[in-house]
C-alpha cells in the first residue's frame, strides 16, 4: 500500500457517503415542523457548512446573503470564507454569526438539534448520490434561500450543459481509476462521481469493493489495468502524470503505456453543486482526445 499525505478535500464526500441522500429540515415552518421556529421567505443571513451549498448559493444569486461559510469553501472566491469547521462544528462559532439559516452537510455531534435549540433553521443535505440527487439539492437550497426561479434556471441550464456534453462523445467500454487522495481511495461506478464517469460508459476498477468509495492498493490498480487513471489529488498532494508512471508497476498499465493518466480538478470533480456541468463538459473534453 501507498503512503503519502492524505487527501483532505475529498473529506466532504467521504465523511457523508454513509448518510441517506434524504432532505432534513430542522426547525422550518412547514406543515412537518416540530418547533416553532420559522425561516423568513429570503433569509438575510445564511451559514453554509458544505462547500457543494455554498457554490449553488452563489449560483442562484444568493451571495450578499451568505455571512460565512466554512474553511474548506473556497469557491467562489468572494465567498465569505472562515474558521468555521463543518466537520468539527462549534454552535458558539456558529450562532455568532446570528444566522436565520444554516445549510450542512452532516449533523455531526448532533448540530441539527442543537441549533435547533437556539432557534436557528437548519438546512441538512447529505451527499448527493446520483446526479438528479444533486439537481433536487440545488433547488432546495435555492428554495431555502429565497430564490426558487433562479435555482429552476440553473438547473435546467445544467441539465442542458450536460446533455450535449454526452451526446457529442461516442460511448465507449473502457475502465477507470479515479485517484482520491496519495492513500489510493477511489470510486466505484456507483457512487455519485461515478456515475458521471457512467454517462459516457466507463466503469471503475473499483466495481465489486463493497463499497462507493473504497482503498486500493498498487498492486490492485495494476492487477486490473485500467484504461484511464484519472487524478483529482494533484493540487492536494502533487501527483502528478510523471510521479503516476514511477509508481512500482504502473508503467505496465494501458492507462499509462497509452498515455491516458489526467489530472482533473479536485474540487470539481468531487463538489455535487452547479459546477456538475463543467466536470461533464471536462470528461467528454478528456474523452475527445484520447
Amino acid at each position: 500500500m501507498r503512503r503519502g499525505v492524505h487527501h483532505v478535500r475529498p473529506k466532504e464526500i467521504l465523511t457523508a457517503v454513509a448518510l441517506t441522500a434524504t432532505l432534513a429540515v430542522s426547525g422550518c415552518s412547514t406543515p412537518d415542523s416540530t418547533t416553532d421556529t420559522t425561516v423568513a421567505d429570503r433569509p438575510d443571513s445564511i451559514v453554509s457548512l458544505s462547500p457543494s451549498a455554498t457554490e449553488t448559493l452563489f449560483a442562484v444569486g444568493a451571495g450578499d446573503q451568505v455571512v460565512g461559510v466554512d474553511s474548506q469553501s473556497d469557491y467562489p472566491e468572494n465567498a465569505p470564507r472562515t474558521e468555521l469547521s463543518a466537520y468539527t462544528p462549534s454552535l458558539e462559532a456558529i450562532v455568532e454569526y446570528e444566522p436565520d439559516l444554516v445549510i450542512a452537510s452532516d449533523d455531526i455531534g448532533g448540530l441539527v438539534a442543537a441549533l435547533g435549540a437556539a432557534d436557528v433553521p437548519v438546512l441538512l443535505l447529505p451527499a448527493a448520490t446520483s446526479i438528479d440527487d444533486a439537481y433536487s439539492q440545488i433547488e432546495q437550497v435555492a428554495d431555502a434561500a429565497g430564490h426558487p426561479e433562479e435555482g429552476e434556471t440553473l438547473v435546467g441550464d445544467m441539465r442542458s450543459r450536460v446533455d450535449a456534453a454526452v451526446a457529442g462523445v461516442p460511448a465507449r467500454e473502457a475502465t477507470y481509476f479515479h485517484e482520491l487522495d496519495s492513500m489510493l481511495y477511489t470510486v466505484a461506478s456507483a457512487s455519485f462521481i461515478g456515475q458521471i464517469y457512467g454517462l459516457f460508459g466507463l466503469t471503475s476498477i473499483a466495481d465489486g469493493a463493497g463499497s462507493d468509495y473504497p482503498q486500493m492498493s498498487d498492486e490492485g490498480v495494476v492487477a486490473a489495468d485500467p484504461d484511464f487513471v484519472f487524478l483529482a489529488d494533484s493540487q492536494c498532494c502533487g501527483v502528478t502524470v510523471e510521479s503516476v508512471s514511477d509508481r512500482p508497476g504502473w508503467n505496465t498499465t494501458t492507462a499509462v503505456r497509452e498515455g491516458q493518466v489526467v489530472v482533473v480538478d479536485e474540487d470539481v470533480s468531487s463538489r455535487w453543486g452547479p459546477r456538475i456541468a463543467d466536470q461533464v463538459e471536462s470528461v467528454a473534453a478528456i474523452l475527445e482526445q484520447n
